[in-house]
């Protein structure tokens, strides 16, 4: 959907070329702030919901900057997930799991994804509204989809480490034990809320120590030889 750019009493075509904004001597700080404020717009409204006018007045700039830096509404959406998954897999990348055990890192990387998880709500919308929109626009990205190829390389390292060594059971696949991971640790987010309102005496052990660890012990019990 193409978006017309408009300043304040400007009457330009929208065809016409944008001039570089001049609001700001600090461009790499400016598109930090409206990235973040863009996320949590874009996680509590979607694409469709969310507001380019609210981004521009939470973050003290304009329509016309944020199309200067991102094209459209819809670039800066992918520009936000595209942040959001560099985040997360650059932690995950600071984890070291090849010095560790190999029960040990698995461990770690799934108690890691639980812990991000629930830190992170914004980003369990933001890929729930991405299904929404049957993954179009994730699709459009290669550095997501490049960013994803390290974080099955790592559990494909320590899987097989533990095969070696006797301690996980051979034929399993690495992108099945990501999504088992995966699945356990997004569902106590995803579905925080209806999950509280069916079981009301059980929502406050959603994102308890003892929850952590159970989701821990079935993960390493599947790949446990």
């Amino acid at each position: 959907m193409n978006q017309s750019v408009h300043s304040a009493g400007s009457t330009s075509s929208p065809a016409k070329p944008v001039a570089a904004p001049s609001r700001t001597n600090d461009p790499a700080r400016t598109m930090a702030g409206i990235l973040a404020m863009a996320t949590k717009e874009f996680a509590a409204k979607g694409l469709s919901g969310a507001r380019i006018d609210a981004i521009a007045e939470a973050t003290h700039t304009s329509k016309r900057m944020i199309y200067y830096y991102y094209g459209s509404k819809e670039g800066l959406y992918v520009a936000v997930l595209e942040e959001s998954y560099r985040r997360m897999r650059q932690i995950e990348g600071q984890l070291h799991l090849e010095d560790m055990e190999p029960e040990a890192a698995l461990r770690r990387l799934v108690e890691f994804t639980f812990d991000r998880h629930a830190d992170n709500e914004d980003f369990i919308r933001l890929v729930m509204n991405e299904n929404i929109e049957q993954g179009s626009y994730l699709a459009q990205s290669k550095t997501i989809q490049q960013l994803n190829v390290p974080a099955i390389q790592a559990i494909r390292q320590l899987y097989d480490r533990g095969v070696q060594q006797g301690v996980f059971r051979p034929g399993l696949d690495p992108v099945d034990i990501h999504a088992s991971i995966s699945a356990l640790a997004f569902f106590n987010v995803s579905n925080r809320h209806t999950f509280g309102l069916i079981f009301k005496d059980k929502v406050q052990n959603a994102q308890s120590d003892a929850r952590r660890a159970s989701i821990t012990e079935m993960v390493v019990r599947f790949v446990r030889k």
